[in-house]
Order: C-alpha cells, then structure tokens, then sequence
C-alpha cells in the first residue's frame, strides 16, 4: 500500500493511462462533426432549423461547463477514489449509450419531433460528456508538478485525442457510406457532377455511437485503474477561509491571459477546421464522389503531424512551449493558403492530390500545437494561483471548456447557414446538389482551414503570454511559495 513517502513515481503507466482517458472521450466527442451530417443528410431537417437548433444545444453545452467546473471546485467530500476519478466515472457510465442518443433514426418524423430527438438526445449527451470531460481536463495539474512531466502528459493525451478521433474518422464513413446502384447493377450518376450517387445509411449510425459509447467506457475504466493523482485534490483552498464565489473565479479567468490566450486558438480551430467536418463531407459526396473514403484521405492529411510526437519534450525543451506551437500555428497559415488552390483544378485527381498536399502542411502545423495545447490549460491554472492565490482548477478549464463549446456551436452553426446560402438544399440530399454548390462547398472548406490557422496563430503567438522565460519565473515562485506554507 503506498503511503504519502511511497508515492509510486510518475512514469508511462501515467502517461499511458492519460491518453487512454482522451480516447475515451473522444469515443463520443468524434461523433460531433458526424451529427450535423446525420440531421443534414439522413434526417434532411433543413440548414436553418438546424443550424438555430444546434446554436441552441451547444450554447446549453458552453453554460454546462462552468456550473460543473465551479461544482467539483467546491465539493470538499471525500470520495474513497477521489473527486475526480469520481465524477469521471459517473460521466463514463453515462456515455455507454448517450452517445447514441442523438442519433435516434427517424426520417419520416414531423419536424417538431425531429426537433425534439435532436434537443432531448444532445442535451443528455452533453451532461455526460461534461461530467467526464471537465474532471478529466483538470486532472492533469494534479497528477504531476513538474512542467516537463506536464508537457508529456499533454503530449501523450494528443496521442490518446488523435486516435481517438482518427479510429472513427477513418472507419466510419466505409461503415455509413454506400454508393448507389440502380435495379441493374449499374451506377447511379449525378448528371451534373459526374461522380457516383452515395447515400447516408442512418441505422448504422446509430449502432456505430452505442459501440463506440462501450469502447470509450472500456478505455475510461483503464485509465482510472492506472493513473496516479500525487497533488492533494483539497490541498489549496479555492479562496482560502472565504466562501467559494463563482463570480470572482470567472472575473479572474478573465484576468488570466495565459487562459485566454489558449482559449482563443483552441476557439479557431474549432470554428474553423473541425465546424469545416460537414462540408468537407458533402464537398466529398458531391464534388470528389468519395464520402465513404473522405474519413482515409483526412488522415493522410493530419499523418504527418503525429511526427513531433516522439520529439516533442526536446523541442519544448529548447524553444518553450509557447514559441514551438506559435511555429506550428505559422505552418497551418501557409497549409491553408495553399488548400485555396484545389478548386481552380478541372482534373479532380489532381485537385484531390493538392488538398491532400495542404492539409499535410496545415496538419504538420497542428501537430506541433496539438501536442502541448493541454499543457497550455495546466500552465494556465498555476498561472491564476501565481496571480491571484486561488487554485480554481475546475473552473479554469471548465471556463476554457464553455468557449471552445460556444466555438463548436456557433461554428458549425454558421458553416450550415453558409452551406445553405452557398445553395446546398436539404431535400436533395447528397443525390441531387448541383456542380455550382459542390465548387462552392470547396470554396467553404478552405476559408475554413484558413480562419481555424489566423486565429489559432493570434491567439498563441500574441495573446497567450506564458513564454519559456516567463514560465520558468513563474514555477520557481509558485514552489517558493509552497515551500513557505510547508
């Protein structure tokens, strides 16, 4: 049994068991980008009715997040396996069928219960989700101290994000996705577009979320058993002697630019390059005749980012986190100016191998961002303690949590406006769009990638603040402090 002298060292059961917990959610989170496609497509619930119903789900989702934050925050019961581990269990036994929810297949429905399976499904959805994510996220300050261990916790949970988001990206459009063949056997072709007629099966969707709710529920168990929390959870008083006061904590992540900053980028590439899912998958069906194979040439694309995985504490090391993710964020610029040239392309083998080339470029940007972006939140915890005194961990990240969700509502919110002024017509489906609105969906797609690669590159380059120099000043103070409490 280990005791407070016997603490078993940080190591790779830590890091290993924190990137199970990643793909444990992104088990569920993965599906996000597939239930506008699924309402889109299947469903055929038209562009501005979901897009204000998304808007509406999401900004439920964004609120969620801080009442959790600020909830596990003041909870000072001792659970016999930790607050944390607590609430992540009860969140990972409700995302074993949650998941599928919102995926209920009924596209004969009226509309208004349409509307009422999408809002009732994602709102359950979403307070599991929550109740897992937000502990989770907060966790990684209190399994370590240490900044450099901290840097391969994030490291290791891009590992666990990225295939946890590219296991369902790559398998799941073969599984939902069928070309159509008429009565003879022959291809159904769209006259206008020239590719293959594909078809969105609905019933599979939905048996693909209760799988994937069992998997995510299988890796979060893992992680539980495996990680080691060495920080006492209840150790800094959120405001000392007084009442714990929810406002002041927003009030002070206001205040905390290196919060602010992280929020920001992870805000742009939400808003763009993950709102862009939809369109990339209609721009696939209907301009490339590929939507079954669109989830393999994404990760082509994104393969080149896993590079700085082995690498990426060296390069930390020397240049900082703030200013190797700022490099990275540069790239994704350059990728995605270059993703502007595919559409000019009449010969669609060759405009496929272009967005292929600029996605790898804007992917190997990515990765470098990717892989220290949660190491961005850890150091922005200890940065509202070194500016205020209070630890807050909850609602700091639950904070950062509430507007990367605004991002992934209001961003996927406008894209369908866009797709429906751009002249996708929901009663078409995929079967019927004309060659004008598969170009123009191409159009969409790389000002997508471009907005996501501008904004992230704001945000860490001009607007988070916590450089190498800065940071090591920071942590000397902080373990001062600590050592003068002790």
């Amino acid at each position: 049994m280990e005791t407070k002298n016997t603490v078993r060292p940080f190591g790779w059961r830590d890091k290993v068991a924190y990137a199970l917990g990643d793909f444990g959610c992104n088990m569920s989170f993965s599906l996000k980008g597939t239930v506008q496609t699924f309402w889109l497509v299947f469903m055929a619930m038209e562009t501005g009715l979901l897009s204000l119903l998304l808007a509406l789900v999401q900004f439920w989702d964004a609120i969620n997040d801080p009442i959790i934050g600020s909830m596990i925050d003041a909870d000072r019961r001792a659970y016999k396996h930790g607050k944390f581990k607590t609430y992540i269990f009860i969140g990972a036994c409700g995302l074993l069928v949650a998941g599928a929810l919102v995926f209920i297949p009924a596209p004969n429905a009226e509309v208004w219960i349409k509307a009422m399976l999408f809002i009732v499904g994602y709102v359950i959805w979403d307070a599991c989700y929550t109740t897992a994510n937000v502990p989770y996220g907060s966790m990684l300050s209190l399994v370590t101290e240490d900044a450099g261990e901290r840097s391969q916790l994030s490291t290791w949970r891009s590992l666990g994000s990225m295939f946890g988001n590219m296991i369902p990206m790559m398998i799941l459009p073969m599984l939902i996705w069928e070309k159509v063949f008429d009565e003879n056997g022959n291809p159904v072709i769209n006259e206008e577009t020239g590719v293959q007629v594909e078809r969105l099966l609905g019933n599979r969707v939905f048996l693909a979320a209760l799988i994937m709710g069992v998997l995510g529920f299988i890796a979060f168990i893992a992680m539980l058993k495996m990680i080691k929390v060495r920080v006492d959870e209840n150790s800094v008083k959120t405001n000392g002697t007084e009442k714990f006061n929810v406002f002041k904590a927003f009030g002070n992540f206001f205040k905390n630019r290196a919060a602010m900053g992280a929020t920001l980028a992870a805000m742009g590439m939400f808003m763009g390059m993950q709102s862009a899912s939809t369109a990339t998958t209609i721009m696939f069906a209907t301009y490339f005749g590929q939507a079954a194979m669109s989830g393999v040439v994404q990760i082509i694309g994104f393969a080149p980012s896993l590079i700085f995985i082995p690498f990426i504490k060296k390069i930390v090391d020397k240049y900082g986190k703030k200013e190797a993710a700022s490099y990275g964020a540069f790239a994704a610029v350059l990728g995605s100016l270059l993703m502007f040239v595919f559409p000019l392309i009449a010969n669609k083998a060759i405009a496929l191998g272009i967005y292929m080339v600029s996605l790898s470029i804007f992917g190997i940007g990515m990765g470098i961002y990717t892989c220290v972006c949660w190491a961005f939140m850890a150091d922005a915890i200890d940065y509202n303690e070194w500016k205020t005194g209070k630890r807050e961990e909850g609602t700091v990240y639950s904070l950062h949590s509430f507007f990367r969700k605004l991002a992934q509502g209001i961003g996927p919110s406008i894209v369908l406006l866009l797709m429906g002024a751009l002249g996708y017509v929901s009663d078409l489906g995929t079967e019927g769009q004309s060659l004008q609105t598969a170009t123009n969906m191409c159009w969409l797609v790389a000002g997508l990638y471009f907005f996501s690669g501008v904004v992230m590159y704001v945000g860490i380059k001009y607007v988070y603040n916590l450089d190498k120099a800065t940071l090591e000043q920071m942590n000397k103070e902080l373990a001062e402090r600590k050592a003068a409490q002790a």
